[in-house]
This record gives structure tokens, C-alpha cells and sequence, in this order.
């Protein structure tokens, strides 16, 4: 299983400064109450920690089904 973050945009980046801004962007984040999911490493940590009061972060598992599955 894998560890992914589900992020979710909770308060809008309007009247925060630029870096803040395209911080979301970057993590794809678009429109409020937006979810993505990204892997848990140290980059996604570190840019969801540099704006904590505008996103929710929470940890998933994800099962990885084999690809002979798949078909």
C-alpha cells in the first residue's frame, strides 16, 4: 500500500502574497474545496507546510492493483 495526501483547498490565496499563490497552483489546486491527491514525500510536505492556513491535508492509503489485474 501507499501512502498518498488528499489536499484540499479550504481558504482562498486572494490578498496572500504571490509565493502563497503559486504554491497552490503548483499543487494543483485551482477552486475552493478543490481535493487532489499527491504523493507523501518531502516536497509535497514541505510546500503544504508552508501555507497550513489555507489547506487541509489528510493521509490515505492506496492499494496498488498489479497491472495483469487491470485487463
Amino acid at each position: 500500500m501507499a501512502k498518498m495526501l488528499q489536499i484540499t483547498l479550504v481558504r482562498s490565496p486572494i490578498g496572500y502574497n504571490e509565493r502563497q499563490k503559486r504554491t497552490v497552483r503548483a499543487l494543483g489546486l485551482r477552486r475552493m474545496h478543490q481535493a487532489v491527491v499527491r504523493p507523501d514525500n518531502l516536497a509535497v510536505r514541505g510546500m503544504v507546510a508552508s501555507i497550513p492556513h489555507l489547506v487541509q491535508m489528510e493521509e490515505i492509503e492506496v492499494v496498488e492493483v498489479p497491472a495483469a489485474e487491470q485487463a
